[in-house]
């Protein structure tokens, strides 16, 4: 999996390929990395193709550490197939889906 990351108005981590149990560690080691100053934070899913139970695991720790500062984590541009997995393990109650 590929991570582009980009400050800005918003920190926004751009993932390509799998979110899954060997590259869930590389987004959280990306994460921890980075110095996170804006309040909200984007997940862009345009170009991931799948994601596991270990992908929404490294999502909601995201989400977890976020909120404790005071933080948003959003999650954009869901395919077809990671919603359905969204949607299946009822994350699309606990993640912020736009």
């Amino acid at each position: 999996m590929e991570i582009s990351i980009n400050h800005g108005e918003q920190l926004v981590f751009a993932l390509n390929g799998r979110l899954d149990t060997v590259t869930s560690k590389d987004l959280l080691d990306a994460f921890e990395k980075e110095d996170k100053q804006e309040s909200l934070v984007i997940v862009d899913m345009k170009e991931l193709e799948y994601i596991s139970s270990a992908g929404l695991r490294a999502l909601l720790a995201m989400k977890k550490e976020l909120v404790a500062n005071g933080k948003q984590l959003e999650i954009h541009n869901l395919n077809n197939i990671c919603l359905e997995v969204f949607k299946v393990t009822g994350f699309q109650n606990v993640l912020t889906i736009k």
